[in-house]
């Protein structure tokens, strides 16, 4: 291999690993991994079928909360 081709896979890859790094950064800074409910759901809803009760539940909840919303 020539020399130019292994300086510009080298340039290449830095300038990749450059936004690869700024992008990361942007989402720690903007917040995109703060999802602490799904570690939180994660622990409470260990199998499929407790997760899907819980969705049911919550469901339930928002349909029961409509019904005796009374705009004033």
């Amino acid at each position: 291999m020539d020399s130019w081709v292994i300086a510009m896979m080298l340039g290449a890859s830095l300038v990749l690993g450059g936004v690869a790094l700024i992008a990361f950064l942007w989402g720690i800074k903007s917040g995109q991994f703060d999802d602490k409910e799904k570690f939180l759901n994660a622990a409470l809803y260990d199998d499929e079928s407790e997760l899907n009760d819980a969705a049911e539940r919550e469901h339930k909840k928002k349909k029961l909360k409509e019904k005796n919303y009374r705009p004033e």
